[in-house]
């Protein structure tokens, strides 16, 4: 394996091509970075800092903006607009038949269009975002207050590094190895580590060893359990009709359909939070309200979402119900088995059209309950490893570990194919 592995590395040095491809990718990443150390004006640190740990919810944010938000960075909302976009797009489609059929069914050229309509649509998103936090921010006491000229300057400032993250974002698709916006997140959970790493040393306490030992174990053995889910597939046996053209003979063979466990991959997750996110940053805004009632149950509701059952319980039945709504988004049954008919395929022992359709249906549901309680359970990890070990992890560990390990499995891929390609 270790050969096998030098010898990819050396094919990638010298290989001009992927090697332009990789070191785009870098380059792109340390733009991105040294865009995200570039602090708005007039910030309090201290007030910034204590805003961030007690609040949960806006971990989200700080991983989608690669930490720019835990310095203001003009990077601060990251590619969440973008991202809010396109989950918009994907709900929106449910709806609009000519939407849908654009993604599914009109291939390459309709998918563009779709993705062009979301990037259209994050304009919008990246300025209302920009506008709310500030306020939010400036409720609190993190900015000063600001004039009209001043509010509408950093609107554009944070607006536009949302815009400029989702075209290097655009560029890393285009021309380097993977997709974009999942290595801009990646870069920006990477970026952490060091951090992470140097509070754990300085706060190191021997008489937590046993602590630690079983928090170093529970780690192993769930990035081996999110690989595993990840790359879990049931393979649905497909075999196609033999058919005769002129004096040749077409068909007759067998192959498989894949059908993941976690077919949603992490959106669920991303769907489940920013549904949990917006509620609370409003009753935030709205608990300083000078209105009595309006103050009198916006703190309330605060209080509810701060506690830990109720968000744990809330998170985990959100991710849940979103993993079988987003499956049922990105997986027809029907448009499959109509392909499989087209094209001649069927599956032994099932009648091809609409009982092919069922059975789909049914192994697709009966496999994505599996990767439902698996996402469930990764999303309020962090709950439990900190109510059981004490120590605090991240604040959204389980969905930066599952982004992690879900790009850097998807990169190794495409290197090896790329590389695999030119070996032939």
């Amino acid at each position: 394996m270790f050969e096998t592995f030098l010898r990819k590395m050396k094919l990638i040095a010298t290989d001009e091509t992927l090697r332009a491809r990789v070191l785009f990718v870098l380059g792109a990443l340390v733009v991105f970075r040294l865009l995200a150390a570039i602090p708005i004006p007039g910030i309090n640190g201290a007030e910034l800092q204590n805003f961030l740990d007690n609040n949960q919810f806006l971990g989200l944010l700080n991983v989608f903006s690669g930490g720019g938000f835990s310095n203001l960075s003009i990077m601060m909302i990251g590619v969440s607009p973008f991202i809010t976009a396109s989950i918009v797009m994907q709900l929106v489609s449910v709806l609009s038949p000519s939407l849908k059929a654009m993604y599914q069914e009109e291939g390459d050229s309709g998918r563009m269009r779709f993705t062009q309509y979301s990037r259209y649509l994050t304009v919008p998103l990246a300025f209302i975002q920009a506008f709310g936090f500030l306020i939010l921010l400036r409720q609190n006491g993190i900015v000063p207050p600001m004039d009209l000229m001043q509010m509408l300057t950093n609107i554009m400032v944070i607006s536009a590094g949302a815009l400029l993250l989702m075209w290097i974002g655009e560029l890393i698709s285009e021309f380097g190895v993977g997709n974009g916006v999942s290595l801009l997140i990646f870069a920006g959970i990477v970026a952490g580590i060091p951090t992470a790493v140097s509070q754990f040393v300085f706060s190191f306490d021997i008489s937590q060893l046993p602590a630690y030992v079983g928090f170093a174990i529970a780690a192993i053995v769930i990035i081996a359990g999110v690989v595993f889910i990840t790359e879990a597939e049931r393979p649905i046996p497909v075999t196609y009709a033999r058919r005769v053209r002129g004096m040749k003979v077409m068909g007759g063979i067998s192959t498989y359909l894949p059908l993941r466990v976690n077919q949603a991959g992490v959106m669920p997750i991303i769907f489940a939070l920013s549904i949990l996110l917006f509620p609370q940053m409003i009753a935030t805004f709205l608990s300083k309200s000078s209105i009595a009632l309006v103050a009198l149950l916006a703190s309330k509701v605060v209080a509810i979402m701060a506690n830990q059952w109720v968000y744990g319980l809330l998170y985990f039945g959100m991710v849940f119900l979103f993993t079988y709504f987003y499956t049922a988004i990105t997986f027809e049954p029907h448009q499959i088995a109509k392909n499989l008919q087209k094209n001649g395929a069927f599956i032994p022992g099932v009648r091809p059209g609409s009982t092919t359709s069922e059975y789909l249906g049914n192994i697709i549901t009966r496999i994505t309950l599996v990767g439902a309680l698996f996402l469930g359970f990764l999303a309020i990890l962090p709950l439990i490893l900190r109510g059981v070990t004490g120590i605090t992890a991240m604040t959204i560990g389980g969905t930066a570990l599952l982004i992690v390990v879900s790009v850097v499995l998807d990169v190794v891929k495409k290197i090896d194919a790329q590389t695999s390609i030119r070996e032939y």
